[in-house]
């Protein structure tokens, strides 16, 4: 028996019966991949500058406070999709499907 330690590993705490392993297998059986995720993610990186930009210019009078608020607030994805993009990872990586595209799983299914 493996004594207990203080840290432990993201798949030794989400066991297959929580609630966020089965969405994050849902996802994935969407056809949802970290890498998609991770795009998402540097994608609202450059939205969040953008919409910075554009409020700044398109609402003179607004001032800085209002596109600093858009800014920000779409700059909060961010983390959320890296989030996601790593649970998927870490379902890939224990599911072997890491490094498989999308149509090689669906093939594999459809066979089964």
């Amino acid at each position: 028996m493996r004594a207990p330690t203080i840290w432990v590993t993201l798949m030794e705490i989400l066991t297959p019966h929580t609630p966020g392993i089965a969405m994050i297998k849902k996802l994935h059986e969407m056809g949802m991949r970290s890498e998609h995720a991770y795009t998402a993610a540097f994608a609202s990186i450059g939205l969040s500058i953008a919409t910075w930009a554009m409020s700044l210019n398109a609402e003179p009078g607004a001032g800085i406070a209002r596109a600093d608020r858009w800014g920000i607030f779409i700059g909060e994805w961010a983390p959320t999709f890296f989030g996601l993009g790593l649970a998927l990872s870490h379902y890939e990586q224990s599911e072997g499907t890491l490094l498989a595209s999308v149509s090689e799983i669906r093939e594999e299914r459809a066979a089964m």
